[in-house]
C-alpha cells in the first residue's frame, strides 16, 4: 500500500503533508528548501513507500497560470521521471493559503504563528491531501 504525500510548492518553501498508512487522515509533515524537494522526497519513498504523490497545481482565480505555474509543471514532470512506479497527481490549490490562516486562527494560534510561512505551507499542503482524499481522484489511488 503507502502513504499518500501532498507537496504545496513554492519557490522558496515547499510544504508538505502526509497520510497515515490506511490513507485515511492527512496531517502536516515538513517545510523544506525548495531545491531539496526531489531528494527529500526519494528518501522519504525509501523510507516510507509511497502510494501516491499530489502535487497543488496554482492557478488564478479565472483558472490561469500563476507565475509558480511553470515550476510545479517541472517539478511534476521530474516526480514522474524519478517515481516512474508511484502515480502523481495535480491537484487544484486555489484558496489553500486562505483556507490554512483561517484554520490556523480557528484553532487558536497566535498572531505570531499565523505569521510564520512555514506553518502556513504545511498547512496549506496539508488542506490539500486533505480534499484530495475527499475528492473522487482518490478511487483511482
Amino acid at each position: 500500500m503507502g502513504r499518500i504525500l501532498a507537496i504545496d510548492y513554492g519557490n522558496k518553501r515547499v510544504g508538505l503533508a502526509v497520510t497515515d498508512p490506511l490513507c485515511l487522515i492527512a496531517s502536516p509533515l515538513e517545510t523544506i528548501h525548495s531545491q531539496d524537494l526531489v531528494a527529500y522526497v526519494l528518501a522519504y519513498h525509501q523510507r516510507e513507500p509511497l502510494r501516491a504523490v499530489v502535487v497543488g497545481m496554482p492557478r488564478t482565480l479565472l483558472n490561469e497560470p500563476t507565475d509558480v505555474t511553470s515550476a510545479v509543471v517541472g517539478l511534476v514532470r521530474r516526480l514522474r521521471r524519478e517515481l516512474p512506479d508511484v502515480p502523481v497527481h495535480e491537484f487544484d490549490e486555489r484558496f489553500t493559503s486562505r483556507m490554512a490562516h483561517a484554520t490556523m486562527l480557528a484553532g487558536g494560534l497566535g498572531q505570531k504563528a499565523r505569521r510564520d510561512k512555514a506553518t502556513v505551507d504545511r498547512i496549506s499542503a496539508t488542506i490539500i491531501l486533505q480534499s484530495f482524499l475527499e475528492s473522487p481522484l482518490m478511487r483511482d489511488v
